[in-house]
């Protein structure tokens, strides 16, 4: 991402964890958004596990919440400009104090919060792209959450004035201290879904204890056709 924008060579970043993950196996929008991105990393120790069972290891887990600070420290290290875009009301203007403050000399080049319910077309969406666009930062942090800031990212691409862009979910509230991140045994291990769970159960439990479960599914089906490969030989 360094490298890019010392050659100002665009594109976004999409994080893909389990939830997006089926998300881009269920829907086309989603499918294209993210495979329009120019760098898609691991955000869940579940699919760096699964890769690397399936004989295709992937380097490491990659969070956008991990990514948003290291990124801030490059920014200001080299002189970037930095956009945040997303979070609830405060949290954007939150998040640019407390990252200004513990990177010092970090560019904040501006900060939007769109309404409630934002979507990805429209006439929000587009008050999104002026704001960005009235900055142009070298480093978009987008977060609307999943699948919203993937669609809104791809669609609107072509007209952003921006060099790099990273969709980084809750990371705005990480940073702006809304939210806590669990312990780093916890990260590493790969239980932070359950830190989450636990402090936001109303919202993440559908996610986690329902839904995300199919990835198992996907993980024997793709396990069993390599099996199968291998044997075939």
């Amino acid at each position: 991402m360094e490298r890019a924008i010392a050659r100002e060579a665009r594109g976004y970043v999409v994080p893909m964890n389990v939830d997006l993950l089926l998300q881009y196996r269920e829907s086309p929008a989603m499918r294209a958004a993210c495979d329009g991105a120019a760098l898609r990393v691991a955000d869940g120790m579940p699919i760096v596990w699964a890769a690397r069972l399936l004989g295709r290891p992937l380097p490491a887990r990659v969070a956008g919440a991990d990514l948003v600070p290291a990124l801030c420290e490059m920014a200001a290290a080299r002189g970037y400009t930095v956009f945040l875009l997303g979070g609830c009301t405060g949290v954007a203007d939150q998040a640019a104090g407390l990252l200004a403050a513990r990177f010092p000399g970090l560019r904040v080049a501006g900060t939007h919060t769109p309404p409630d319910r934002f979507a990805p077309d429209g006439t929000a969406a587009l008050a999104a792209v002026r704001a960005v666009n009235a900055s142009r930062p070298a480093l978009l942090f987008v977060a609307l959450g999943a699948p919203t800031q993937e669609l809104w990212v791809h669609r609107h691409w072509e007209r952003l004035d921006a060099t790099v862009a990273l969709c980084c979910g809750a990371a705005l509230d990480f940073a702006a201290g809304r939210r806590s991140r669990a312990p780093i045994w916890l990260q590493r291990a790969g239980a932070e879904w359950a830190w989450r769970l636990a402090h936001e159960p109303g919202r993440l439990w559908r996610r986690y204890l329902v839904r995300d479960a199919a990835f198992m599914g996907i993980f024997l089906k793709e396990w069993w056709s390599a099996r199968n490969r291998v044997c075939g030989k």
